[in-house]
Formats: structure tokens, sequence, C-alpha cells
């Protein structure tokens, strides 16, 4: 289906339609390249061999060649030339899908693939459902759920492989009790003594070696989304990932990495600092633990760059841009939202108008006992909550 056009580091897949001659794009949940015209359809044929992992020793010794800043897109449709750092995009001018071809780009190549599942119906219910648990946001975020606000982008990211041996120094505390007198002064100034049982700890020197493999620690390979953003999209099913085919892009915009595989491993071994740390308290053992120093070694280093799905929506605010991303595979979403000043302050009102009217009727009533304060008030506090309701009843739904 995909044509591979000339022109070097400019050679890019193109996908005329078999049928029609228009374009065809990646489906996403379907396994197939569909044309949006006359809906002929092909299923996009998986590449025969399993997704590898590369020894990273092999990368650092091997000098890569400087990467482009960007790269040229000549449109096999219209014939528009794009510059563009993506690795997959849109023309311009026709809207027809091009896939780089990365051989010959000086980056290291996409090992896999975690093909898009949902579609953008799918994600736009997931947009809708996210927007209407947004306790006092203001009506604009409803606009978030509009289909142009949203594109589908893979996203690269690192997984890194290895084995840990780890020596620590610390310390082994265990608890014991003992009986402590204290004296106390009634009311009528005696004193009295007492006695209470007081847990102490006995510290011991404490020092090891262990060892864990560490399997797919992933890194995002790009800081054009927000990390922290990035981070609550896990988990992913990185077991479904498939080797590196073009054609899962066909449609899409692919990022390229901006975060080298080096950088990519020091914040893998910064993701596994803590769990080997805890591998140091539990081999401590005792009631309480203290780890004062860990010396890790690392061996068969592996790593692969790995392509993940995510829609992005992004829209403006009282000038202010907000980004919401939704996870491509599990429909999880993620992301910023404004605040609507006037939606809380008219739910603070409410609650004060509520307050106002119960205390009002128990004055009315004489003090003479809150179950009739109670049912007097009864009409206000509906009349209330009718009224600070107007206010936030358009975003409200199950807390975040």
């Amino acid at each position: 289906m995909a044509e591979l056009t000339d022109g070097g580091p400019a050679a890019h897949h193109a996908y005329p339609c078999e049928q029609c001659g228009a374009i065809v794009e990646f489906a996403a949940g379907t396994g197939t390249l569909t044309c949006p015209y006359c809906g002929h359809s092909q299923e996009v044929v998986a590449v025969v061999r399993e997704v590898r992992e590369h020894d990273f020793a092999a990368l650092a010794a091997r000098a890569r060649p400087v990467a482009p800043a960007a790269h040229d897109y000549r449109c096999g449709t219209c014939g528009a030339v794009t510059t563009s750092d993506h690795l997959s995009q849109k023309c311009g001018f026709c809207g027809s899908p091009m896939v780089a071809e990365v051989e010959g780009l000086g980056l290291v190549e996409p090992e896999a693939v975690l093909p898009f599942e949902v579609d953008r119906p799918a994600m736009q219910s997931a947009l809708g459902t996210w927007v209407r648990s947004r306790w006092f946001a203001p009506s604009a975020l409803k606009k978030v759920v509009s289909a142009e606000q949203a594109h589908g982008v893979y996203l690269p990211h690192w997984t890194f492989d290895a084995r840990t041996r780890s020596d620590y120094t610390g310390q082994r505390g265990e608890h014991y009790w003992v009986t402590e007198t204290y004296t106390t002064t009634d009311s009528e100034g005696r004193s009295q003594t007492h006695t209470r049982q007081v847990q102490k700890t006995r510290w011991y020197p404490a020092s090891g070696t262990v060892g864990r493999d560490f399997d797919d620690v992933l890194v995002a390979g790009t800081g054009r989304v927000m990390p922290e953003h990035l981070a609550k999209l896990s988990p992913w099913p990185l077991q479904q990932a498939r080797a590196y085919q073009p054609d899962y892009l066909a449609g899409y915009e692919t990022l390229r990495y901006d975060v080298e595989p080096e950088t990519g491993l020091e914040r893998a071994k910064g993701e596994m600092a803590p769990v080997i740390e805890n591998d140091c308290e539990r081999d401590i053992g005792g009631d309480v633990q203290r780890v004062f120093q860990v010396h890790t070694s690392y061996s068969a280093v592996t790593y692969k760059l790995l392509l993940l799905p995510v829609w992005i929506a992004t829209y403006l605010y009282g000038g202010k841009p907000f980004q919401v991303l939704v996870n491509a595979r599990t429909a999880e979403v993620v992301g910023q939202r404004p605040w609507s000043a006037w939606k809380i302050t008219m739910t603070v009102l409410a609650g004060l108008l509520v307050a106002a009217a119960i205390v009002w009727a128990i004055v009315a009533n004489g003090g003479g006992g809150s179950a009739g304060a109670l049912a007097d008030v009864g009409p206000f506090v509906e009349a209330a909550v009718r009224w600070g309701a107007g206010g936030v009843r358009e975003s409200v739904g199950a807390p975040a």
C-alpha cells in the first residue's frame, strides 16, 4: 500500500488509495489502512520479527551522525514541500499522510509501536466524561470535546532493561519497651505517680548486597509534553507493542525524540533508585531501617525506542493555554483544567444563604428546638440550593 518517494533524507512513505487514488490512513482499533473517501481498506501487513532489545554499550560506543534539525517532505499527492521535524504528519496543503523514512536521518530508529486503539469518537466520549467530572470548571471547558480540538500523536519513549547489584550500608532498628514512671497533679494539688509503657529502638549497623533485574523502565523521549501528565497516563500495555511498521503512523503526527538515549538511561536509573532502596530496607530487616549509602552497578543494559499513542487537546481560557491528554490505548484522561471563580462564588453564596436561613428559622422559633427550626427552614434551603445549583450544574460530576 505504501509508496516510498525519492529524495535521500527527504524520502518518505506516501499512502495513495488503491481504489480511488485519494489517501488512506491507519484506522484506530482496526489494524487496517482505510480511505476516508471511498471506504476502501487494506490490512496492515505486520513486520515478521519480534520486538527486540538493543545493547546499550554498543550504542554508546558507536559514533552517531548529528541528525538534521528538520527534513523535507515532498507530498506524493499534491507535490508540495513541507519542512518539519516530525517523523510523520499530514501535508499542510492537501492533508495526505506522510511518514518519514527514518534510516539516513541520523536518529535511533523506532523498534516498536503501540498502535492507536481509541478512535476519535471514543476519545471524545472519554473527554466528555472527564469534562463533566470537573467540579467548578468554566463552561468553556466543554470546547475541548470538539473534534477539531484534538489530534492524534505518537510520542517517543525509551525503555530500559538492566541487571543491578547494589552494595549498601545502613542500620537496623529493633523496638523494645520500657516502663516509665511519671507524676501528675490533680485538681486539688495532690501529686500522683503513674507508669506507662514506652517504645524505644536499638540501632545496629547493617550492610549487604541486593540484586534486581529491571524490565521495560519507561522514560519519555520528548520534553514537548508535560512529564507529570505523561506519567499519569501509565500503565501502558507494553506487552502489546508491535514491531515498528511505518503504516501504523499514517494519518497521525509522530514526534522525534529530543531526549537522547544517554540522558534517558540516567532518568531510568532515577526510576530504579527507590525500588533498589526498598530492596535494601527489606534486606536489613528489623522493625525499622535506615539506609545511608547505596552503590549500584549496572550490567546487561538494553534499550529500545517505542512510540506510544496519545490524543492531545489544547484549548485557550482567559488567554492561557490548557492541555489535556488521552491515552489512545486505555482512554485514560489527564490534563490541566481552569477554575470558574463565578461558579465557586455562587456556590459559597448559596451555602451562606442556607446557613442564614437556618439561623433565621431558629431565631423565629425562639430557640424552641432544632426539629421545628429545620422544618421551617426547608423551603429556604430548597430555594438556596436551586439558586446555587444554577452556577455549578454544568460541570458537576464525580469528583476527580
